[in-house]
């Protein structure tokens, strides 16, 4: 036998070139660590946070040397308010609402702007004269412009509609949030203690305690609708921060150690603020209907305070000699309302993921 046979029989001993040598370990010795950011990134995320953390980062990448392009390319986290905002702009509704909402509330600040008379300059020589050049609305009994007393009237109206809303709505968050977030006997507490509030009817109750009250101004109606009207509003709140707790982000952020405020702060009430904001719109046009009312009856605002109830009040024994009286006024009253219920309704388009 050759030499060639018995090498045939022999397996190659020859290394395998496709083998390689076991990588040595890293020279400076250390172990690579995980970051406490580096886990964060597998953690449910709050769209709120989130979109605020990519505006954050979109803000960085556009002041780094050499990134003057190319930022349209950017991914996007899709926001609610931001979606919502481009929404809104596109809603004939909303525009025409705020735009309504706008004159008004400069009109309410600024009512000399707007005036030709002093409202409470009245002569009983020009009592009840018709629309005219001079007096635009007529004059009223006194003989004072109607149309300087209209307009100085949406100073009252819209002080009291959001200076009770915005006590309404913090009294509400508040409430709300510690309720439905806490739960148990805080829950049952703020719970049971709403629903008495609940089942006084707002007009109802402003009689029985204005009627008690011998000097009826601003403040003390104002005071009167935020008594009366926070239960509605809190049980909302309650409801939203209940559906948004349920979230895994919540859990995430107690998890990680977060306190209970921070997480109410910072995750759990700008995640639940949609319908307080939409119903607290409409509930501005509410309270000034409201007031109105009370006015009109004859337990809300005192002469010589100028208030479109009280106007509406007067008006209704000349109807038939002078309906002007009860006409212009009346129109601003629902012009107003309207336009704030409107708001509502466009933010509720928009804010609303169902209706979108």
């Amino acid at each position: 036998m050759t030499d060639n046979g018995k090498n045939a029989n022999v397996p190659d001993q020859s290394p395998d070139p496709s083998s390689e040598a076991p990588t040595s370990p890293d020279p400076s010795g250390e172990e690579p660590t995980l970051y406490a950011d580096t886990v964060s990134e597998y953690l449910p995320q709050d769209p709120v946070a989130a979109a605020s953390d990519e505006a954050s980062q979109r803000e960085r990448f556009r002041q780094s040397p050499g990134m003057d392009v190319g930022l349209e390319d950017m991914p996007r986290t899709a926001s609610l308010w931001g979606d919502a905002w481009r929404q809104l702009r596109r809603r004939p509704m909303f525009i025409i609402s705020a735009i309504l909402i706008a004159i008004l509330v400069v009109i309410s600040f600024f009512p000399g702007l707007f005036a030709t008379h002093d409202p409470r300059d009245c002569n009983l020589i020009d009592s009840l004269l018709l629309p005219s050049s001079e007096h635009w609305f007529g004059t009223d009994l006194q003989g004072c412009d109607y149309y300087s007393r209209t307009l100085y009237g949406t100073r009252v109206s819209i002080s009291i509609g959001i200076l009770s809303v915005f006590f309404i709505t913090i009294i509400a968050v508040v409430g709300g949030s510690v309720s439905g977030y806490y739960g148990g006997k805080v829950d049952s507490i703020i719970g049971r203690i709403t629903d008495i509030w609940f089942v006084i009817p707002t007009i109802l109750g402003g009689i029985v305690i204005l009627s008690l009250v011998r000097t009826r101004g601003i403040v003390t109606v104002s005071l009167v609708l935020i008594v009366l009207g926070w239960a509605t509003l809190l049980r909302l709140v309650r409801s939203s921060v209940l559906a948004v707790k349920a979230n895994d982000y919540v859990e995430a952020a107690r998890a990680m150690g977060a306190s209970n405020t921070r997480i109410i702060m910072r995750h759990v009430l700008p995640n639940a603020i949609a319908p307080v904001i939409i119903v607290s719109a409409i509930y501005v046009g509410v309270i000034i209907a409201a007031e109105a009312a009370l006015s009109f009856l004859g337990v809300g605002l005192q002469l010589p305070a100028i208030s479109w109830g009280l106007m509406i009040s007067t008006a209704q024994q000349r109807i038939i000699t002078a309906p002007y009286l009860l006409v212009f006024p009346g129109a601003f009253l629902s012009v107003t309302v309207f336009s704030f219920i409107l708001m509502g309704d466009a933010l509720r388009d928009a804010l609303d993921p169902k209706l979108r």
